[in-house]
């Protein structure tokens, strides 16, 4: 249950149009929805102006579901990270509507669009293979109301693949770059532009890689200012972490 969607109930009431005890009826699991394996957080979205998001790995095939189909009665927006087909197919039993994203790992279910703002969020990976975690950033994104730029494979080892997207990276409002192995391209995207940079460092390497930590390290320590970086593969908090950015006023 959404601020609007509360304003509504009590504009009801004062006009005699709902009843108290049906008002109290539609609240009774206001804030949260207590299904004994997960307790669903109704209230999130007026708190922080998105609704909860599930992250489905751990999860059975089942438990997803039924938090799906709870969300879903409620009207909300309904994201599930980390997902697989299995889960996809699932859900789908409840809601033609809902839509899976392979490669981003990710399954949406879109009651209502949001308004997206003229500003864009730039994705930049340094490899092929850091698409998944920057597909989880962008679909992330654009699932909460932004548009992408997506630039893949222009990492510094190819330092010319980036430079001459620079006009439409300087554009964006927040940049996310992904990078596993050394993870320099943070260091090289901060020290080019002025925008923030959410640095995101992935598991994609060799065994020195330790499994991302050398990139997380790197990016950590960067001598680029203005470079903040979240947990390694984590694309999607990178992905709603510049979504507040892009969407702030």
């Amino acid at each position: 249950m959404n601020a609007k969607e509360v304003e509504k109930l009590l504009k009801d009431v004062k006009k005699g149009e709902t009843s108290i005890e049906e008002a109290l009826d539609v609240l009774k699991n206001f804030p949260y929805t207590d299904l004994g394996f997960a307790r669903i957080d109704h209230h999130r979205e007026m708190r922080t102006g998105y609704p909860e998001i599930i992250y489905c790995a751990g999860k059975s095939v089942d438990q997803v579901k039924e938090i799906f189909r709870v969300m879903s009665e409620k009207e909300n927006n309904v994201i599930g990270t980390r997902a697989n087909n299995d889960m996809y197919e699932a859900i789908r039993s409840i809601s033609g509507e809902a839509v899976y994203y392979p490669v981003a790992r990710i399954i949406s279910l879109q009651k209502e669009k949001p308004k997206v703002p003229e500003s864009r969020i730039a994705i930049i990976t340094a490899g092929t293979s850091d698409m998944p975690v920057a597909e989880e950033a962008a679909i992330t994104a654009e699932l909460l109301g932004n548009n992408v730029l997506r630039i893949y494979d222009a990492g510094v080892a190819g330092i010319h693949r980036l430079v001459d997207k620079l006009p439409e990276i300087r554009n964006c409002r927040v940049i996310i770059v992904i990078a596993g192995m050394e993870g320099a391209l943070a260091s090289v995207v901060g020290g080019l532009v002025d925008k923030p940079v959410i640095a995101v460092p992935t598991s994609v390497g060799y065994g020195a890689n330790f499994g991302g930590i050398s990139a997380l390290l790197a990016m950590l320590t960067s001598c680029s200012t203005g470079v903040t970086v979240v947990n390694i593969d984590n694309g999607f908090g990178a992905g709603f972490a510049a979504s507040m950015i892009n969407r702030m006023e």
